[in-house]
């Protein structure tokens, strides 16, 4: 078994930019790889998924993306699945990005899909998720700093206040990928699903009830590439 690495979010970014430009692997493959880890995950988390109820809760990066792919693996292994998105979905569908591609083929699909815009849109949505029996955190990535701003403080808050387990996608929104610091609100989550390493904020002792147990997962990212540009970053200190 590969020990796993400890990254920074602009070691994961660099990481990210060498397997598409270099090695030629569309990013659409990486995010597929991700959310396909992160639904066999929530199937373990379930105890099978056929006639079980997920809620994806969804941003507009790439985060969102992995959440896309994810209500589609567990919708298609027989999970009653609703997403729910803080952006507007026509918005999205028109931009030309891997999330915006995961998002036309669950619409397509006709999966619910629930938008929150604005700060009074997330008591109906929270509500419509109260009998879930697993929560997806797939809102925000490893790129946020600073305090949260817009929906994204109470409605963490408030799916925090439902007490369901959550699964977060590469890491809990709200959490300093680099620090581990709560950035004014941070998602509890039973289990964390990080790609490619374990997040350096990981490691900080605070940020343990947030990620609840950590898994790294391989999204193909060449492990020759990896632990080449590993021991560069150590060698420099």
């Amino acid at each position: 078994m590969v020990t796993p690495h400890t990254l920074t979010r602009e070691q994961v970014r660099e990481l990210d930019r060498l397997a598409v430009e270099e090695f030629g692997m569309p990013g659409i493959i990486l995010m597929e790889n991700a959310g396909g880890a992160c639904a066999r995950e929530a199937v373990d988390m379930l105890g099978g998924a056929a006639g079980k109820t997920v809620a994806v809760f969804c941003g507009r990066g790439n985060n969102g993306g992995d959440g896309f792919v994810i209500a589609r693996h567990l919708f298609n292994r027989g999970a009653d699945v609703c997403v729910v998105l803080t952006a507007a979905t026509e918005e999205l569908l028109k931009e030309d990005s891997d999330a915006s591609t995961n998002l036309n083929t669950i619409v397509k699909m006709r999966l619910p899909l629930t938008e929150i815009l604005v700060e009074e849109g997330i008591d109906n949505a929270v509500k419509d998720s109260k009998d879930a029996d697993l929560l997806v955190d797939a809102l925000l990535g490893t790129g946020i700093t600073g305090e949260l701003r817009g929906v994204f403080r109470p409605l963490i808050e408030a799916l925090n206040a439902l007490k369901k387990p959550v699964l977060a996608v590469d890491l809990p929104s709200g959490l300093d990928s680099d620090t581990g610091a709560v950035l004014g609100s941070a998602l509890r989550c039973k289990r964390t699903v990080t790609f490619a390493g374990v997040k350096r904020g990981f490691l900080n002792p605070e940020a343990a009830p947030y990620t609840g147990e950590v898994k790294v997962a391989d999204i193909g990212i060449p492990r020759s590439l990896i632990e080449e540009k590993v021991a560069g970053w150590r060698q420099e200190g």
